[in-house]
């Protein structure tokens, strides 16, 4: 379900959006939001100036791939075995991502 995802690092704007960003996380979450993204993101090149400058969005926002974050052997399993495994996820009572059923 998640294995089409970019590596961390890539670098992207968004529909509606002028400000290029990174992708920095993939299948994240808002803290106290039960709604998961694909990604989470900061400003490029600015990077993370405060906590509040995290941005979510999913794939399908995705408008302009100006760059494709660093992928070897490590990132093709981990986004195979454990992206491509996840499936359907959801926020537990903690507000921790965890594969339903």
């Amino acid at each position: 379900m998640f294995e089409h995802l970019l590596p961390i690092g890539s670098v992207v704007c968004v529909r509606g959006g002028s400000k290029r960003l990174m992708i920095i996380g993939r299948v994240q979450a808002r803290v106290g939001s039960s709604r998961i993204y694909d990604y989470s993101a900061c400003r490029y090149p600015e990077g993370i100036l405060t906590p509040g400058e995290l941005f979510f969005f999913n794939h399908d926002a995705v408008s302009q791939l100006f760059f494709v974050g660093f992928q070897d052997e490590e990132e093709l399993v981990f986004r195979n075995d454990v992206l491509g495994g996840l499936g359907e996820v959801r926020i537990d009572e903690q507000g921790n991502i965890v594969p339903v059923g």
